[in-house]
């Protein structure tokens, strides 16, 4: 016989290769978790510093500035914490992310397409119904029966 079950299994020397060559995943080592915990702590620090410091005079720049900040931060935290690459697990990890970043984007972009259009088109006293009330006066007002 070639060898038992266990040596297939884990390699003909008895152990296996605990992901080495061929899984591609990184490997947890300290460097890593300090250099990730690192670019947190300043992915964190700076945009609380530009909400608490009043740094930009607009807060439609700010919330971008924030929202760019909170995406690299999400891409940290998954090289350096989940150790998500694309080579871990053949590539399906990577492409499981993307769909779901696709499907994030789809349902946030719909949402907010969706309540700007009822916003703009259902609220009362907007911009139109505005303009229809400064025409009249108040002796032009019909006399309830």
């Amino acid at each position: 016989m070639a060898g038992t079950h266990a040596e297939n299994a884990h390699g003909a020397h008895g152990h296996d290769d605990h992901g080495h060559g061929q899984s591609g995943a990184g490997h947890a080592t300290l460097g890593g978790y300090l250099t990730g915990f690192f670019l947190s702590i300043i992915l964190t620090a700076i945009p609380f510093w530009i909400v608490m410091g009043d740094v930009f005079r607009s807060t439609s720049t700010a919330a971008v500035v924030l929202l760019v900040f909170a995406a690299v931060q999400i891409v940290v935290h998954m090289v350096y914490f989940l150790h998500m690459n694309s080579k871990s697990e053949g590539g399906w990890n990577m492409l499981a992310m993307i769909f779901t970043a696709v499907l994030v984007v789809i349902t946030l972009a719909g949402s907010f397409w969706v309540m700007h259009h009822l916003n703009t088109n259902m609220m009362p006293g907007g911009a139109h119904d505005m303009q229809n009330m400064e025409g009249m006066r108040p002796a032009e007002t019909p006399e309830p029966r």
